[in-house]
């Protein structure tokens, strides 16, 4: 028989000790080491380049007339931490919620126009068909974004290709125009993982109406788990998107602000979404628990069937199976007040045929009854 799938289990995250000082952050002692990936692009160009470090990052991006993207895999090298706190004035509180990987999807200003940080969450299944939970986060200038994943993940990768052809508003929206189209990928990638629980969900439907087995249980309850885990990113980044829309920054154009109404209405529609299947897996729960108490029923209705027939046929043997003869075989003497019928000729066969006709009549009697429906 093959074994259950064991659950997902919740992510270990770097949660800072209790009593901690608010603004000191730490490294992860299972974080990779870092990859970063400058582009820099303008409407008529763009050029790509990996970095070793961010430490002349202030010299990378003093021409103005270009945007740039720092696109950083790896969170475990502290100098590029130090970097911003000391080139770039980021707070500590920023850098913490950077590298404790446990936020959930917010905006926050600082400094007025100076800079603005922001998180989302990137869901998607690994090679197991686990959901793994990853943090992006974002921190936005008027000229420069930088992105910091966990790991090494490619979710960008269609943002990429758009920047690299020059492909819509992308090269021409700006550092916040980047922004959002990032934040779309990822919440796009919302539906996909949607459709397809959508689609698991119809299968497991499938599979109780053609033969029900104790592997739906377990399966329906894994989705169900993820989309609360889907709900919980959800729920979060549209009160985000809501708040860059009503945001008074000058770091985020207008035109960006017209296509995170796009975005904010996907949100909803996903929450619309998820909500939908959580009452289809609750229904197939609860249509399998159903079908189990009527295989059940069935079952203890044959038995009771079964019992009911039985019940008078073992009486009868049960009285003639007591041997209290009538006549004493020794003495010869009649015993009065016993079986007359003992040594009666033909009793056996008697005694068969008053059980087999018992028998029948039942057995007519509870398919008149319907019993046997």
């Amino acid at each position: 028989m093959a074994k259950n799938k064991p659950r997902n289990r919740h992510k270990h995250y770097n949660v800072p000790e209790p009593g901690t000082s608010p603004g000191s952050y730490s490294i992860d002692k299972d974080a990779l080491r870092p990859k970063i990936t400058l582009h820099t692009y303008n409407e008529k160009t763009h050029k790509k380049e990996e970095l070793k470090d961010i430490n002349n990052i202030d010299k990378l991006t003093e021409n103005q007339d270009f945007n740039y993207w720092f696109d950083i895999k790896g969170l475990a090298d502290s100098s590029i931490f130090e970097t911003l706190y000391s080139k770039l004035n980021i707070s500590k509180l920023v850098l913490e919620d950077i590298t404790s990987s446990y936020q959930r999807p917010k905006l926050d200003e600082y400094d007025g126009d100076k800079y603005v940080f922001a998180v989302s969450r990137h869901l998607y299944l690994n090679e197991d068909k686990d959901l793994c939970n990853e943090q992006i986060s974002f921190v936005l200038t008027s000229k420069c974004l930088i992105t910091f994943q966990e790991n090494y993940d490619d979710c960008f990768n269609p943002v990429r290709k758009r920047l690299e052809v020059g492909k819509g508003n992308i090269r021409i929206g700006g550092s916040s125009y980047l922004m959002y189209a990032i934040m779309d990928v990822i919440i796009d990638n919302y539906f996909s993982l949607l459709n397809h629980w959508g689609e698991e969900l119809d299968s497991i439907e499938d599979r109780l109406f053609d033969k029900p087995d104790k592997r739906i249980m377990y399966d329906t309850q894994a989705i169900k788990r993820s989309l609360i885990t889907i709900r919980k990113v959800t729920w979060p980044e549209r009160d985000k998107l809501n708040d860059i829309l009503r945001s008074d920054s000058n770091l985020i154009t207008d035109l960006t602000k017209t296509y995170i109404k796009d975005a904010y209405d996907h949100c909803i529609q996903i929450i619309d979404f998820i909500e939908s299947l959580k009452e289809i897996a609750s229904a197939n729960i609860d249509m399998n628990l159903s079908i189990i108490s009527n295989r059940m029923n069935e079952i203890m209705k044959v038995l009771t069937i079964i019992s009911s027939i039985f019940i008078p046929l073992t009486f009868i043997a049960g009285i003639y199976g007591m041997n209290f003869s009538r006549e004493d075989p020794v003495t010869g003497k009649i015993l009065k007040d016993n079986m007359p019928e003992l040594y009666a000729e033909h009793g056996y066969l008697y005694t068969w045929l008053v059980m087999l006709v018992i028998a029948i009549f039942q057995i007519i009697y509870f398919w008149r009854r319907g019993w046997f429906k």
